[in-house]
């Protein structure tokens, strides 16, 4: 009995070890284990490959000597790596002849070497972009050999670029910002011209996203010599992108006729000819930042450089006209067609002609046609008129 008792109590103590097991693994494994969804780590991991990369390319002093005796920076913040749009690409996909440890041997000189050794491998995944700059006048400069023209990595660093486009392909509002300063890198006289400018201070003192950037007149990737004569003769049609939008113009109080006036008169029907006819060819005929001006635009109330103020309406017009009186200006109506607010004494001329006119013809018409009536019948009749 004693022996069958023992046996008894011993395989409890057995079962009530294997339970507290059982409990300790459970309890262990609810405390410890999280599942992927529930992780509060949000930042982005490397695959092993770019991991392994960042061991050393991550230290912020990682640098070597080239041939030129110029620094060249191989140092990438992993932070911002992480944050940019090519984190989940592998550095072998775009440093394709790099497999392993040691690398092989760089041949560039200069560091400009190196970019253009390595600027090329943008192609395989942006292809519409790298072929729309192999058409822009930067890659017609590089061609005619000048470095320093734009090559991708000038303007996109690919190591940070973060996104530019939202879901919808519109540029993201604070990227839209960045781009007057990303162009002053090259342009830089240009970009102080434009910062003073009424488009250049309303961007980047107010953030107002309504004004240009270099971007909407130049266009991205595939932007055109601004100093042919096919540019000079299409850039009416660059200011009328905006200027002719009633939903923006209207918050300003500027007029959206300014296509149709400019055409309309003698300048601008000049250049729609020249236009059409032959656009490679220059005219002495004005467009709009001819009066304008192009990167240093000024408001028209501007009391030193507007075109509001007659004196300095006057000046420009004898850049063209150097005879130019100051009664000269007076018969320029600005932009706007004549209305009851603007020019309105010229509105009402026009007003009474438009309807003094026909009321004149109209009536002459039906006389002669009557007359005309009552001879032919006469005529038939036989009475002779005198």
């Amino acid at each position: 009995m004693h022996k069958k008792a023992g046996k008894k109590i011993e395989g409890r103590n057995h079962l009530f070890l294997i339970l507290i097991g059982i409990t300790f693994i459970l309890l262990n494994f609810l405390i410890f284990y999280q599942p992927a969804s529930a992780s509060t780590d949000e930042s982005p991991k490397e695959s092993p490959q770019n991991e392994a990369c960042l061991t050393c390319h991550n230290k912020p002093d990682f640098a070597r000597t080239l041939p030129s005796g110029e620094s060249l920076s191989l140092s990438i913040d992993r932070d911002h790596f992480r944050s940019s749009v090519h984190r989940s690409i592998d550095c072998t996909d775009c440093h394709t002849n790099i497999s392993g440890f040691p690398h092989p041997k760089l041949t560039a000189q200069t560091r400009r070497d190196v970019s253009f050794q390595l600027y090329t491998i943008c192609q395989n995944c942006h292809t519409d972009q790298y072929s729309q700059a192999l058409d822009s006048v930067h890659q017609r400069e590089i061609a005619a050999g000048n470095t320093t023209a734009a090559i991708c990595t000038d303007c996109h660093n690919p190591h940070t670029q973060t996104a530019i486009t939202d879901p919808s392909g519109s540029i993201i509002p604070e990227v839209r910002l960045q781009i007057p300063q990303k162009c002053a890198q090259c342009h830089n006289a240009i970009f102080q011209q434009y910062e003073q400018s009424v488009h250049g201070s309303a961007l980047t003192a107010e953030n107002n996203p309504d004004v240009p950037t270099c971007i909407d007149c130049h266009g991205i990737h595939g932007i055109k010599d601004p100093t042919t004569a096919e540019f000079y003769l299409q850039s009416p049609q660059l200011c009328a992108r905006c200027h002719s939008d009633e939903a923006i113009m209207d918050k300003y109080g500027i007029s959206t006729d300014v296509i149709s006036t400019y055409v309309s008169d003698f300048h601008g029907t000049t250049v729609t000819l020249f236009e059409a006819q032959s656009p490679d060819q220059a005219t002495n005929k004005p467009v709009c930042i001819s009066c304008h001006g192009v990167h240093e635009i000024k408001r028209v109330d501007d009391p030193t450089y507007g075109l509001e103020m007659k004196d300095n309406l006057l000046s420009r017009c004898q850049q063209c006209h150097p005879g130019a009186t100051s009664d000269f200006p007076d018969a320029w109506m600005s932009h706007y067609t004549p209305s009851p607010e603007h020019y309105p004494i010229v509105y009402y001329v026009s007003v009474f002609y438009k309807y003094f006119i026909p009321g004149i013809l109209i009536p002459m018409g039906v006389f002669v046609a009557s007359d005309i009536v009552r001879r032919l019948i006469d005529k038939r009749k036989g009475v002779k008129h005198s």
